[in-house]
């Protein structure tokens, strides 16, 4: 099994799909990384050797920011926007949508579910 940036890619999907289970890498860059490191994006994780897992493992980690560094990275800058007071950081410490979306229908997912008026008996 192979371990890339403190993640277990799954063993029977071809590398180029498997990379994509780490936080912060696509396809796009799971195929240049793939392209970078020499390898062919169809193998399967499985079949790869340990030369090509370290290959990859050092692209990865000289050129990506990936995983645990790339959320603290995110959480930074959205604390800074929310330090700042700006718009943005309003929005983000309210948690209501941030970019411009409608809030008088949808927006359920930021804003959560529905509260409910309750109305009392005299």
């Amino acid at each position: 099994m192979a371990r890339i940036a403190g993640v277990d890619l799954p063993r029977r999907k071809r590398i180029d799909i498997a990379l994509t289970y780490i936080y912060g890498i696509g396809r796009s860059k799971a195929k240049s990384v793939l392209q970078r490191a020499d390898v062919d994006a169809s193998v399967k994780t499985d079949d790869l050797t340990e030369a090509e897992v370290r290959r990859i493992r050092q692209i990865i980690d000289d050129y990506e920011t990936v995983e645990g560094d790339l959320r603290r990275e995110m959480n930074q800058n959205i604390k800074r926007l929310m330090d700042l007071g700006s718009y943005r950081g309003l929005r983000h410490r309210r948690g209501l949508p941030v970019r411009g979306q409608r809030t008088k229908t949808n927006a359920r997912t930021r804003k959560g579910p529905r509260r409910v008026a309750v109305k009392k008996k005299r």
